[in-house]
């Protein structure tokens, strides 16, 4: 808190800016824009890290995926000269090898020639998967219950229904509970509708490379009733994709690189799969955002290096105006300390001001890019806090040599001055 010579000293601070309105005003300028820029910077970066956090969360932080690579007609011939492709006797070598390994889901696209309801038909992709599926990929369900370990053992003809789907299939219906019960066609396969996904609120189709959201428009299977009940072609690989769930304490890139020399020697090294590793991906994302951070704070920290020459501009222009003021101030008891305190207190004023009007300056620009680019947007206090802080220093640094100067004129001097 200031004491009552501290709220003078503020009150002559502020006095002294308003006789300078314009020359006061052009110096903010700089502590605005530095501060602002600062702020906005800060939030943007902290709403793309925590974008990036839920989308590594919905493909899961602690999976790998392995995914099944596509070949043209003839490739893919060669290909199988020497591998199956991704298959159950896979997941099971990975089961032996893989001490850290928590749990595994598998998957299978179902090539479609029809898919329809009594009320409507649907372009929706079709995916055979293991009941722990849903729990790997990060999938509630809004209504009903998911593929379970019954429905694999019994060959059951049940599905689940991501959103866009259920809507595509009953649109007729008013809440997508009531499609629950009712039967879908998928090619020849009669299947009975026991579950409908919540949907996930992704501001993005892909991260780094990798489809994010295509869980709206999919119609889950059982994955033994497919292999079971429905036909695929002859080159086909048992599995298109199989997730891996990791133990906490494991090492998801030195786990991948396992996994790919165990598959790369069962492969015949075909080079037919690929690994995602999305604790990788994230460090990526990671060190990208880092630089821009780097770049952005390079860019605010020449706003508030111009605003602090200002400040130290208009200080000096100060010192020269005010020099029979201060004579007259030491010769009525004033001490060095005192006027090199005052002045110091003028320049972290304008700081301060500017600081003030900056923090709502990068509010709006957040707000304005979040807006109009689409980006996502986190506020931060700490961004604020360290804006602040930054332009408050600076103001008392480059207001320091003016202050020195004005607490280094001499009395006597100062007072026969013009």
């Amino acid at each position: 808190m200031l004491n009552s010579k501290g709220l003078e000293g503020l009150r002559h601070a502020l006095d002294q800016l308003r006789q300078h309105k314009l020359r006061t005003s052009l110096t903010l300028l700089g502590m605005v824009f530095g501060v602002g820029a600062v702020i906005a910077m800060l939030s943007i970066g902290e709403g793309a890290e925590q974008e990036s956090l839920r989308l590594i969360e919905s493909m899961g932080v602690r999976n790998l995926l392995i995914q099944e690579r596509e070949f043209d007609p003839e490739t893919l011939k060669e290909v199988r000269e020497h591998s199956v492709g991704l298959s159950h006797s896979d997941v099971r070598a990975i089961r032996e090898t893989l001490p850290t390994l928590q749990a595994v889901s598998e998957e299978k696209k179902v090539k479609l020639w029809s898919l329809f309801s009594l009320h409507a038909s649907s372009d929706a992709q079709v995916l055979a998967v293991s009941p722990s599926y849903f729990d790997l990929a990060s999938l509630r369900l809004a209504h009903g219950r998911p593929i379970e370990a019954s429905d694999n053992q019994t060959y059951g003809q049940v599905a689940v229904l991501g959103t866009q789907a259920a809507r595509a299939l009953f649109p007729t219906m008013k809440g997508s509970d009531e499609a629950l019960g009712r039967l879908i066609k998928i090619n020849h396969l009669w299947v009975k509708v026991v579950g409908i996904l919540a949907d996930k609120d992704l501001s993005k189709d892909e991260f780094e490379g990798v489809a994010l959201g295509g869980d709206r428009n999919r119609v889950f299977i059982p994955l033994a009733a497919a292999d079971k009940r429905l036909k695929f072609d002859q080159l086909e690989s048992e599995l298109d994709a199989i997730r891996l769930r990791l133990a906490e304490d494991a090492d998801p890139q030195r786990t991948a690189r396992t996994v790919d020399h165990l598959l790369a020697r069962r492969h015949g090294e075909q080079n037919d799969f690929e690994l995602v590793v999305p604790a990788a991906l994230l460090k990526q994302q990671q060190q990208t955002q880092q630089i821009f951070t780097v770049v952005m704070a390079a860019i605010a920290s020449i706003s508030l290096l111009v605003g602090g020459i200002g400040i130290m501009n208009i200080m000096l222009a100060t010192v020269l105006e005010r020099t029979r003021e201060i004579g007259l101030l030491r010769a009525i008891g004033a001490t060095r300390k005192d006027i090199q305190q005052q002045f110091l207190l003028e320049s972290a004023t304008v700081a301060g001001v500017g600081a003030l009007i900056g923090i709502f300056f990068g509010l709006a620009l957040a707000f304005g890019i979040q807006q109009f680019a689409n980006w996502p947007v986190a506020w931060s206090l700490t961004a604020i806090i360290l804006s602040v802080s930054i332009c408050l220093a600076t103001g008392v640094i480059f207001g320091w040599y003016p202050a020195r100067q004005a607490a280094a004129l001499d009395p006597i001097k100062a007072l026969h001055a013009e």
